[in-house]
């Protein structure tokens, strides 16, 4: 399966045309306000020798500097702006002048512990922050075939193919990313010791029998590092009178459940919070935090590509599906533990506690993306869309320049959209990933013509199967859609269409002519599953031979579904959540005031759908009447907290 590049398509669409829009001309250069007042490139500054100052933020704050460059260079591609280019070339020249003769380039050690480098792999990320770097270069270098960035990301990976590719287990990144990196950087220059190295990383990993010992040291050098850090300020500060140093917004509120801090400490010294307690081809349940999985769990699928490795490929998909079937929150949501920002134990999923980092979402797109495109399967494409439109859209606010770090499913108050946080990975995670989206609607290979997303664009494909493909979705408030299908040649293969598992009645029109649709006989789903379950899912194949110029037409029923609760879920007992399409709903106090949303029982036989043009900006929405006759109105999931404070559930009570 050959995957699309961006660049051969143009999204045009109703509803995610304003939203790619918004992300290129003012979510990405808010967030460029943000680095530059948090004191981000500054830093970079600082380690040129361009600045007088101190370095602040995290350790790994270098990598948001990182993923808004990668965000900018995909927003480039289809979107060119003056400005953009300016700051992009900018932060270029600027890393070029800031990194080291080695290729070398971490800030917190460079200014904080010159000449001192890979102290604390598993705590203080400097492969992870190295990985964005990288990232960053592939991306731009595919978005304007220079190469200006791509050397300093070579020089990087360079040096980190000499330091590790002999290394052992205790040598692996304690935050995967930069096996992504990697793998992506060797796709782009064709470099072996670059895939090498990644899957040396994958292979290392948990296989240090004394990993636990060994992380007490890395928390007490990492603790001690900080003291000397804060030690340092001071003399700063009291050197440098009426100098200020730029300060760090609040971090992100997050209700916590009971023993989280030292569940946290457990798992860490076990190896699962790192993914460190077993050998990859054991990892069959999704354990530790969750954006650290989602990220490891892409790059082992990115890494069979090209390859037979069946028995890895069946341990990822045990992975998946012991994640879909115990430990996933309706949102489609990842990691239900507070404070570790990880997955709890088999339907531990409390919609106050439940975490649900933005960033976890966006790690499980780019794995199931990987495993769509590694097997051909449906199920893995319905959960992309499911996640997209849920657990990472709530991400982004609907102005476009606040965000939500956790999402829970259910709040009480106390979480509210911020400008920014101390710890700001999630807004250019989520602008990099909206500018790539033209990238996840197809894939092809010299048979096969695969839909895997229904939005409305433009794709030229110019592999094994020559077509211009015109794609008209009214999705997710209509359901038709039109797709206009061109071949120079006539060609012999099969389009493949995806049935969603939201979906009810699912028909074909071609050239106005119904087509008898091949629908697979749906799997014996586990029945202790109930709400949304991707499994569901088909892709229907129309095989025929294709000339000329082709209309489609496409009817999906989109029923209200109301989604229950694993069985076996704690505090979800005689609860019940509301969906439509691929969005799920919600009931958020502005709109609903007077009532209790926790404790008031809906009848699920008075739901119906409505569209209302006043309403944030012109939503869709369901309304409803509790058992005593009160209305209640639920809006999409992902526009919750868009009206400053509120209360809000998505599990209502039955």
């Amino acid at each position: 399966m050959i995957e699309i590049n961006p660049a051969q398509v143009v999204i045009k669409d109703p509803f995610w045309s304003p939203r790619l829009e918004m992300n290129a001309t003012h979510s990405i250069f808010h967030q460029w306000q943000m680095l530059e007042a948090s004191g981000c490139i500054d830093n970079f500054r600082i380690a040129a020798g361009e600045k007088e100052g101190f370095r602040v933020g995290m350790f790994f704050a270098d990598s948001d500097a990182y993923k808004w460059l990668d965000a900018a260079a995909c927003i480039e591609r289809s979107h060119h702006d003056a400005k953009l280019s300016k700051l992009m070339d900018e932060l270029i020249a600027l890393l070029s002048r800031a990194q080291m003769k080695d290729g070398y380039l971490f800030t917190y050690n460079q200014l904080h512990f010159p000449g001192q480098r890979w102290v604390n792999l598993q705590v203080e990320h400097e492969l992870y922050c190295h990985g964005h770097l990288i990232e960053a270069g592939v991306s731009h270098y595919q978005a304007t075939g220079r190469e200006d960035l791509l050397k300093i990301a070579r020089r990087a990976a360079d040096l980190i193919v000499k330091d590790f590719l002999q290394g052992g287990p205790a040598d692996t990144p304690g935050h995967e990313e930069i096996e992504i990196a990697l793998l992506r950087l060797h796709e782009v220059t064709g470099h072996r010791p670059y895939r090498e190295l990644a899957l040396h990383f994958i292979e290392q990993r948990g296989r240090d029998p004394f990993f636990g010992l060994a992380l007490i040291g890395s928390f007490t050098s990492s603790a001690i590092r900080g003291r000397i850090i804060s030690l340092q300020q001071q003399r700063y500060e009291k050197t440098h009178p009426g100098k200020l140093i730029a300060r760090l917004p609040a971090t992100n509120e997050a209700r916590r459940s009971r023993y989280s801090l030292l569940r946290y400490f457990l798992s860490g010294l076990n190896g699962k919070y790192f993914q460190q307690h077993a050998p990859v081809r054991w990892q069959t349940v999704p354990v530790g935090h969750a954006v650290r999985f989602g990220y490891l769990k892409t790059a082992e699928a990115r890494s069979l590509r090209g390859r037979t490795e069946e028995k890895h490929l069946r341990t990822l998909q045990q992975a998946w599906e012991r994640m879909v079937t115990r430990r996933m929150d309706a949102s489609g949501g990842l990691g239900a533990l507070p404070v570790s920002e990880g997955f709890g134990r088999d339907y531990e999923l409390d919609p106050e506690t439940t975490y649900n980092e933005t960033c976890a979402g966006i790690a499980c797109l780019y794995w199931n993306w990987q495993l769509a495109c590694l097997t051909a399967e449906a199920k893995y494409s319905d959960l992309f869309e499911w996640q997209l439109y849920n657990s990472v859209l709530a991400g982004l606010g609907s102005e476009g320049n606040t965000y939500l770090y956790n999402n829970p499913t259910a709040c009480r108050g106390g979480i509210q959209r911020q400008e920014w946080y101390s710890i700001p990975c999630c807004p250019s995670n989520i602008s990099r990933t909206l500018a790539d989206l033209g990238g996840y609607l197809c894939t092809v290979d010299s048979n096969d013509l695969w839909l895997h997303q229904y939005i409305g664009g433009h794709v030229k494909t110019d592999e094994s199967i020559a077509a211009e493909i015109t794609i008209r979705s009214g999705l997710p408030a209509n359901s038709d859609v039109e797709i206009d299908m061109e071949l120079k040649q006539p060609r012999n293969f099969t389009l493949w269409l995806r049935k969603p598992s939201w979906a009810g009645k699912f028909s074909v029109n071609v050239d106005g002519k119904p087509v008898t649709l091949d629908i697979p006989v749906q799997p014996n789903l586990d029945p202790t599953i109930a709400g949304y379950d991707p499994r569901a899912s088909a892709f229907i194949p129309i095989r025929r031979e294709w000339r000329g110029k082709t209309k489609l037409r496409i009817s999906i029923e989109i029923p209200i579904r109301v989604l229950r609760p694993y069985p076996d879920a704690k505090g979800l007992h005689g609860r019940v959540a509301v969906s439509r399409g691929p969005l799920l709903y919600c009931l958020e106090s502005p709109d609903n005031p007077g009532i209790d949303l926790f404790n008031t029982p809906i009848d699920v036989n008075s739901l119906r759908s409505e569209y209302r043009s006043g309403l944030l900006g012109g939503t869709g929405v369901i309304f409803g009447q509790s058992t005593d006759g009160q209305a209640l109105i639920f809006i999409p999931y992902h526009l919750w907290g868009n009206r400053g404070e509120s209360q809000m559930t998505a599990w209502v009570k039955e």
